[in-house]
């Protein structure tokens, strides 16, 4: 009995030892593979909202509530819903128009036919961690547009602050 503990125990270090040599293998894999790949990920890196929205210019993509609300008011840009339409349609910024990233390529014409790329245009979707409203942004950047900026949470900004917002059965 003593002889087929020892075994077992045998066989319990040696399967903790190669799982941790497998693991071990993995991410050596992975780091190499990532270093000889030309779009290789930056490790570490800095993934804050300040740094996955500034351009390579150093121009930073984030404005404020305050700013984005006097804009708002002085109806000096172009509010863009970044977020499924099922979602702009529960509610959304008042006069904002509906440009889903998820069918940013079938609705980016007709919903961005009459607006000039001097326009300021500002994306917004909800949630800290949503990055709908940073891919909108990248991409009208990339296609001209000049004077875009995204409000990070920017629909649950706007609903805690009371700020006009058009919603079913308003």
């Amino acid at each position: 009995m003593a002889k087929n503990k020892r075994s077992k125990d045998g066989f319990v270090q040696r399967m903790v030892w190669q799982s941790v040599l497998i693991i071990v293998v993995s991410i050596a894999s992975a780091l190499l593979l990532n270093i000889l790949r030309q779009d290789g990920l930056t490790l570490p890196g800095d993934w804050s909202d300040e740094a996955r929205l500034t351009l390579d210019s150093g121009e930073n993509l984030m404005i404020s509530l305050d700013d984005a609300r006097r804009l708002y008011e002085n109806r000096q840009a172009v509010f863009l819903d970044a977020r499924p339409r099922a979602e702009y349609d529960e509610g959304h910024i008042k006069n904002a128009l509906s440009l889903p990233w998820d069918s940013f390529d079938d609705q980016f014409e007709s919903v961005m036919m009459d607006i000039d790329e001097q326009t300021t245009l500002i994306t917004y979707c909800d949630g800290q961690t949503c990055s709908l409203s940073h891919e909108l942004a990248m991409a009208l950047v990339d296609m001209g547009f000049s004077r875009v900026r995204v409000l990070v949470n920017g629909w649950t900004l706007w609903q805690e602050s009371r700020l006009p917002s058009d919603t079913p059965g308003s």
